[in-house]
């Protein structure tokens, strides 16, 4: 390789290598979420033209709609409990809110989560990483987050739902640092 075609190549990685840090800032609402997936961070990479350039970066995956999770509903006959209530929680290390104790902006995105959508917010349905493991640990991609508007708040703001693969729902109202399972019988 000659020493224009490795100056070529490392412009080419540069500029891609940037490409990727402006998308990465710029992908979230808030100024780059820490729960973002990594596909969908990147934005669309540049091709390097001249002449021996050659793209070192594969294209970016188009990112597809996320899947709804399934309302969580307790099935038709419950499990056995040592309470006899029929809930079975995924995580009894975790605590539980009911349903109807939530936010009403919570049971509005809770609703819009069952009927798929339109959320108000670009960054909803994305996958959220459980990076600091305060959800029970699942295959990347299980989990995916949706905003709770906050009344007053210039931004996304901190509450959120986060839904699991198999139709569990969970509530944090301080941005990820505690959850709580929600309970939809109650």
């Amino acid at each position: 390789m000659t020493s224009r075609n490795r100056l070529w190549t490392a412009l080419a990685v540069l500029i891609c290598v940037l490409a990727a840090a402006v998308g990465y800032l710029l992908s979230d609402d808030t100024g780059g979420g820490a729960s973002q997936s990594a596909a969908s961070k990147t934005a669309a990479t540049p091709t390097a033209t001249g002449p021996g350039a050659a793209s070192t970066a594969p294209a970016a995956p188009k990112p597809s709609a996320p899947r709804p999770s399934a309302p969580a509903t307790p099935p038709a006959t419950p499990p056995a409990t040592a309470a006899g209530t029929g809930w079975v929680p995924t995580d009894p290390a975790l605590a539980d809110v009911c349903r109807t104790r939530l936010p009403d902006q919570a049971r509005d995105t809770l609703g819009l989560i069952a009927k798929g959508g339109p959320y108000p917010y670009r960054s909803d349905g994305i996958v959220f990483e459980n990076r600091e493991s305060r959800l029970p640990r699942k295959t990347s991609g299980y989990y995916h987050e949706f905003t709770v508007v906050t009344p007053g708040s210039g931004d996304r703001g901190a509450r959120r739902v986060v839904t699991g693969g198999s139709g569990e729902q969970y509530w944090t109202a301080d941005h990820y640092a505690t959850f709580q399972e929600i309970d939809s019988r109650c």
